[in-house]
């Protein structure tokens, strides 16, 4: 699996390549910017070690043919890592660009107008998609067994993993049945207590949303406090029963009372309090079905997996919520607040459960549980989504890996990849620092050269006819129009796509590592080997050499020069490596914390 996915790492050195000459750049500016791919330590790292990123940037930009590839590339590398949409919003607006050129071309019929919207629709719309989507139905049939991460989906499609033990559930809840009770929201998580306590409010246990499945997330589904608690005869719960719910665990009622919720202090605080013997009215919740996912009839009946249902006070009249991304702080080990929502919500998922697994009354067999593949793609999407919004950054913990994007364009950090002790075999994750430094320089180069260009051109115009007579000659720009035209068209692509890859990663609030770069880096390779090229195209063959022999030996001797990073350091990195750490914010040969870069 490993060597499979490297081979895109090796794929996109051609690929660099042939990008290159697609861009009509010289034999040799094509070659610089293979040679940038090939040997910039931090591509060849994360192709040797990560299995998602070399795939990812292995996919990159007549007619037929092209615009298909285009579009299966879209939809190859959108179902890689989500970051591969950045390239689908290059493409479309570039795409648009295009179809508004065509628009105000007169001599275009508008039967060939129209079909170039088709073929573009059907092209880089519902080919990407069709491939976005066949890769989960590949996903859903090949990897079917049930396992630690099935948490992250619906109780039915886990109903329908091959070895989940919920697939044997008894269909019916029953009074006596010990329950687990998931959150409907996407991403939902089960409803958990623990015995450590709340360190203000009521100091009473903790009742949280947690996503892993443990012994803590087990209740047993009780009688009111007023009621015969024999079980003598099983009585199955209906909607509008009154129930409570006692953690098997600790033996702890599940309670709500009027104080404040740790986070949400709107809303009441939802704790676990008294035991077996011991209770009061306010462990008393009121069960209301909303909807039924079943062949069954929607006849008031609980039903484990399919139906989802409400929770209700009964004294204070709210609803048993959380919510996604209202976490308690470290005390609650940043699980997910669990409250009293007074709000009467009820059609929002915060306030939406249903019972996942128990074992009473006698499994209801696989028919009982189907789901939709539509219904787990869209759950699984939104489940993504959810994950990747909640990686974010920890004030409560040092994370010596994670990066700012201020850091990124000009190295300014490197991240260990493995243990850094004296004994090990240790790899270090940095770019090849010329080829960062100078691929980064090129963005401030391409605008100087932009604004020098802009003006240059405004003073060649013949704006005023009688300076041009009295003078006897017109200004002369200093770039013709073909090359203008090819600036421009490389402006937008490279330095959009840098751009389009590089802004996200500033505005959102996950966690972000080094890695996040990389596709954004190959493109100011490109835009690196171009200005070179471009600044050379009236120079003299003796320049020329001498220039390109010099980035060539410097790219080159930089690699070599970082070569134990990728390869492997070994024994005490103090002892090899403390002339290769460039920068003070590397971590190689220290410990301390990468500083952001100003």
């Amino acid at each position: 699996m490993r060597q499979f996915n490297a081979m895109f790492g090796v794929f996109m050195v051609p690929l660099a390549y042939y990008t290159a000459k697609e861009f009509r750049f010289s034999a040799a500016a094509c070659t610089f910017a293979a040679t940038m791919v090939l040997l910039d330590n931090a591509y060849l790292s994360i192709s040797r070690f990560i299995l998602l990123d070399s795939m990812l940037l292995a996919f990159s930009f007549t007619w037929w043919l092209w615009l298909v590839m285009t579009g299966v590339s879209i939809g190859t590398v959108s179902s890689m890592k989500w970051v591969g949409f950045f390239t689908t919003v290059l493409v479309g607006l570039y795409t648009v660009e295009e179809l508004w050129d065509l628009f105000g071309d007169l001599r275009l019929p508008k039967s060939s107008y129209l079909m170039h919207w088709i073929a573009r629709v059907v092209c880089l719309i519902i080919v990407p998609f069709s491939i976005y989507v066949a890769c989960f139905v590949a996903h859903f049939k090949v990897l079917d067994n049930t396992g630690t991460g099935d948490g992250t989906m619906s109780s039915l499609f886990q109903a329908g993993l091959k070895g989940s033990p919920i697939a044997n559930n008894p269909l019916e809840i029953a009074f006596g049945s010990v329950v687990t009770i998931k959150h409907a929201a996407q991403n939902g998580a089960l409803l958990h207590s623990h015995i450590q306590t709340f360190p203000g409010g009521s100091k009473q246990q903790q009742v949280t949303a947690y996503h892993h499945k443990d012994n803590n997330n087990n209740w047993k589904v009780m009688k009111p406090l007023s009621e015969d608690q024999s079980e003598s005869e099983v009585q199955i719960v209906r909607h509008g029963d009154i129930v409570r719910l006692l953690h098997n665990q600790t033996g702890r009622h599940l309670h709500s009372h009027p104080i404040k919720a740790p986070v949400t202090v709107t809303q009441w605080e939802v704790s676990g309090y008294g035991n077996l013997t011991h209770g009061d009215p306010n462990d008393e919740w009121i069960v209301e079905i909303v909807e039924e996912h079943s062949n069954y009839p929607m006849d008031g009946t609980l039903r484990s997996l399919t139906t989802k249902f409400l929770l209700r006070h009964r004294v204070l009249r709210c609803l048993l919520t959380a919510e996604k991304g209202v976490n308690l702080p470290q005390w609650g080990f940043g699980q997910v607040e669990v409250k009293c929502d007074q709000r009467n919500r009820t059609t929002s998922e915060n306030s939406i459960w249903n019972i996942e697994q128990h074992g009473m009354t006698g499994p209801a067999g696989t028919s009982a549980y189907k789901t939709s593949f539509w219904k787990n793609f869209w759950y699984l999407n939104q489940a993504m989504m959810a994950f990747n919004n909640g990686l974010i950054p920890d004030a409560d913990k040092a994370d010596h890996l994670v990066s700012s994007p201020t850091q990124w364009p000009f190295l300014a950090v490197g991240m260990r990849m493995n243990s850094w002790s004296n004994n090990d075999v240790k790899f270090y994750l940095v770019g090849n620092p010329i080829v960062w430094w100078s691929s980064a320089l090129s963005l401030f180069v391409f605008v100087g050269l932009l604004g020098y260009y802009s003006v240059q051109n405004i003073h060649a115009m013949p704006t005023d006819l009688a300076i041009t007579k009295s003078t006897g000659h017109q200004a002369q720009a200093t770039i013709s129009a073909v090359e203008w035209e090819h600036f421009l068209f490389l402006g937008k692509t490279l330095v959009g796509g840098w751009f389009l890859h590089f802004l996200p990663f500033c505005v959102m609030a996950r966690v972000t590592y080094l890695h996040h770069y990389f596709p954004a880096l190959y493109f100011t390779i490109l835009l690196c080997s171009f200005l070179v090229d471009h600044s050379l195209r009236r120079a003299s063959t003796t320049l020329k050499i001498a220039v390109w022999g010099t980035a060539f030996t410097a790219v080159i001797a930089s690699f070599i020069w970082f070569w134990p990073v990728s390869y492997g350091i070994y024994g005490p990195a103090a002892d090899t490596m403390y002339n290769r750490q460039w920068r003070s914010a590397w971590n190689i040969i220290n410990d301390h914390t990468p500083a952001t870069f100003m």
